[in-house]
């Protein structure tokens, strides 16, 4: 009993000092949320009104029709996962070299990949542009297309990816690979068998890095999609802004928090067994 007291003490003392930065996690959602469901008359009165005389919850019917969300919905997904896939595929090969194989100049080649996350994308759309323009895809190129969209973005996931399962890959005891050769398994075998799925948390937590930074991406998207079939989430959501003489700021929020909330919560959920498997893979 007085062990569940001092527990429950700790517990609270532990709350009271995260709640100043939970309120200010919590606060951007709740002006989205409240602008959400206000009715449009009510979003500009002054003074200003946080809670709403009513909630509209058909503002987000309305949005679904304004922004074509079902659609950006659709080719977000798509363009996010194709390219963490993508992205994965690739990065798992070469950092398992990175982190098995001695070769000259593999310091450098860790700092290089660190580096070249402190280049923004927008910094290389018009290069981009370009080059997509001069490959041939289809009856045009690859400029509309969510093929260019999905290689850029895995191109710019995959140092991050490289260097971050490389860093985990390290910490794989060798020792559990030689037994498996010594029990006549193929080095390619023993990979596959022994190793990856003592990767698997590391694996796991790079897709859910590299899917949001897909999720989230503007710029790349922004420049190489045309037509409104092929646009994603946060293009749509920047048409409701961009160029228009009024702003319906209800169906704004109303967007944002559709498509911000379910990358959020997944996020959140997926963190538990994100540390419950790093903590197995510890003990294995």
């Amino acid at each position: 009993m007085v062990l569940d007291k001092t527990k429950l003490r700790r517990s609270l003392i532990c709350w009271v000092a995260l709640s100043p930065l939970l309120l200010v996690i919590i606060f951007p959602f709740a002006v989205m949320f409240f602008t959400a469901v206000k009715p449009p008359e009510e979003v500009f009165t002054y003074p200003a009104r946080w809670w709403p005389s009513h909630f509209r919850w058909a503002n987000f019917a309305d949005m679904w029709q304004a922004a074509k969300f079902g659609v950006a919905l659709k080719n977000s997904l798509i363009v996010s996962l194709s390219s963490t896939l993508l992205a994965i595929a690739v990065s798992i090969p070469a950092a398992y070299a990175l982190a098995r194989f001695p070769f000259r100049g593999k310091g450098f080649y860790r700092q290089f990949l660190l580096v070249t996350q402190m280049l923004s994308p927008i910094l290389l759309v018009l290069g981009l542009f370009r080059l997509a323009s001069m490959i041939p895809y289809g009856d045009g190129n690859l400029v509309d297309s969510h093929i260019g969209v999905i290689v850029a973005y895995a191109a710019f996931n995959i140092a991050f990816a490289v260097w971050m399962m490389s860093s985990y890959f390290a910490t794989i005891p060798r020792d559990l690979e030689e037994s498996a050769w010594l029990e006549g398994c193929g080095k390619i075998r023993a990979v596959f068998k022994v190793f990856l799925p003592l990767a698997v948390p590391a694996m796991v937590v790079t897709a859910i890095f590299t899917f949001i930074n897909a999720w989230n991406e503007f710029a790349v998207v922004y420049t190489l999609i045309r037509s409104e079939e092929n646009k994603t989430l946060t293009v749509q959501i920047t048409d409701l802004v961009a160029g228009r003489y009024t702003v319906e700021w209800h169906l704004v929020m109303a967007a944002t928090l559709a498509a911000t909330l379910p990358v959020s919560i997944l996020f959140a959920w997926l963190q538990r067994f994100l540390v419950k498997g790093l903590a197995l893979g510890a003990v294995k």
